[in-house]
């Protein structure tokens, strides 16, 4: 009797143990054979509550069509959480393929073949099929999975999801490109789940700006049913949790996906599954759960441009994605892509000796700005207008800060990196201008 008890006890553990997506659920199976066509009619293959889709979504009006997995139901926007060959974008009538021969893209244009899967049928594979869950998968005939996205993420883990050791997700390059971006995070096999700039436009991790205190214990990421994303150990023990459990809302009332976006900020995102919720009444949209790091602008502050390019400024939000801003006598390089800096807009200075050129510029007053490191000199203990006038003489100086308190004086040259402008800061930026685009500019204050 003792023993009956023991393992039905044990029995027991292990049920309570086993991931979620084990359960069984009514799989409505891709046969080989099929194929889907990229056109606007948006055919795709659906899950079978129709909540998850896979097939070609195009990517702005006039774009390419990316093979993808998306939010199907309720949400206008279809939300993509999954992209094929890293974020690729193909032409209207291209087709994804399922075959004996494997499982891939054909390319309308150019009649090439990419695989996503090989050689299905040698391998094993009777069916594909799009989960519930989000997950699709090419399984055998006892449903035990031989391929599945879920094992092969790209910007976004969804609930039942994990992340084992050496996984890498990659924030897409802009919200309508989706290929790899700037930045990433990583399982380490050290344990250790950490969030690095990229070298851009190598994939290669290049600054790391947040990271869990888990080097040597941290084994998988779990993204369970309850919501919550932590760390675990060999054990399965929780080891760091990633989502604030204050904020945590139930997968039965809310849609969820963890995202690391193309501003570096790994966001939790929930979104009401109806308009009587607790989290949202009456809204219909996606919001921010929990984000790491606290504040992606300071977060970033040594090697690189920063979140936002050379010469710009970042401004951080807690509830939308973070605001990039050109300081005043600055444009965007790339209206259409804000992350690749700011130019200046005016001929910068001469540094003809003969010419200095000093009475056609002026200073543009900007406070709580700065952009830490990359000086090239320092004074201490100085007054404010002898930082300026300092700078004004150096043709090569671009910006001098200054703090008040400390009597601080810093110069910097172009490119300025990591640039930010929060209340906190306590720094004065003064940004050197032509006198013809000051008069602009100090009519029209950054703010």
């Amino acid at each position: 009797m003792a023993f009956e008890l023991t393992y039905s006890l044990c029995f027991l553990l292990i049920l309570l143990h086993l991931p979620l997506f084990t359960t069984s659920q009514p799989y409505q199976n891709i046969s080989f054979g099929s194929s889907l066509v990229a056109q606007d009619d948006d055919s795709a293959w659906l899950s079978p509550s129709e909540e998850f889709a896979f097939g070609f979504q195009r990517i702005g009006n006039d774009g390419g069509f990316l093979l993808a997995i998306w939010f199907n139901k309720i949400i206008p926007n279809k939300t993509i959480v999954w992209s094929a060959i890293n974020g690729s974008l193909f032409q209207k009538g291209s087709t994804v393929e399922f075959t004996g021969d494997g499982f891939f893209i054909k390319d309308s244009e150019t009649g090439s073949q990419q695989f996503i899967s090989e050689k299905t049928a040698v391998n094993g594979v009777a069916y594909a099929a799009m989960l519930d869950t989000g997950n699709f998968v090419l399984a055998n005939r006892s449903s035990i999975n031989l391929w599945e996205s879920f094992h092969y993420p790209t910007n976004t883990i969804l609930p039942t999801q994990t992340l084992s050791q050496g996984n890498v997700l990659y924030a897409a390059y802009s919200e309508t490109n989706y290929s790899k971006g700037r930045f990433q995070l990583n399982l380490q096999f050290d344990g250790n789940l950490v969030l690095y700039t990229t070298n851009f436009p190598l994939d290669a991790p290049y600054y790391a700006y947040w990271s869990t205190p888990t080097v040597g214990s941290g084994f998988q990421v779990i993204f369970n049913m309850s919501g919550y994303i932590f760390v675990t150990d060999i054990n399965g023990s929780v080891v760091y949790t990633v989502s604030e459990s204050d904020k945590i809302a139930s997968v039965k009332d809310y849609y969820q996906r963890a995202t690391l976006d193309s501003d570096g900020v790994f966001r939790h995102y929930v979104y009401p599954k109806s308009n009587g919720s607790i989290v949202e009444t009456g809204t219909r949209a996606w919001s921010t759960s929990s984000f790491q790091p606290p504040n992606i602008c300071t977060a970033i502050a040594d090697k690189g441009a920063g979140p936002c390019g050379f010469n710009s400024l970042c401004k951080h939000d807690d509830q939308g994605p973070t605001i990039c801003q050109c300081p005043q006598g600055y444009t965007s390089i790339d209206r259409n892509d804000e992350r690749k800096g700011c130019k200046q807009n005016f001929i910068p200075q001469s540094c003809d000796e003969s010419s200095p050129e000093s009475h056609h510029f002026v200073f543009i007053e900007m406070p709580y700005t700065d952009w830490p490191n990359g000086d090239y000199e320092h004074f201490q203990p100085v007054e404010e207008d002898w930082c300026k006038k300092s700078c004004m003489d150096d043709c090569f100086c671009a910006v001098a800060i200054y703090y008040n308190d400390r009597h601080d004086c810093y110069k910097k040259g172009i490119p300025l990196s990591n640039g930010r402008n929060d209340n906190s800061t306590p720094w004065t930026s003064f940004i050197k201008a032509r006198v013809i685009l000051s008069k602009f500019y100090l009519r029209n204050r950054f703010d």
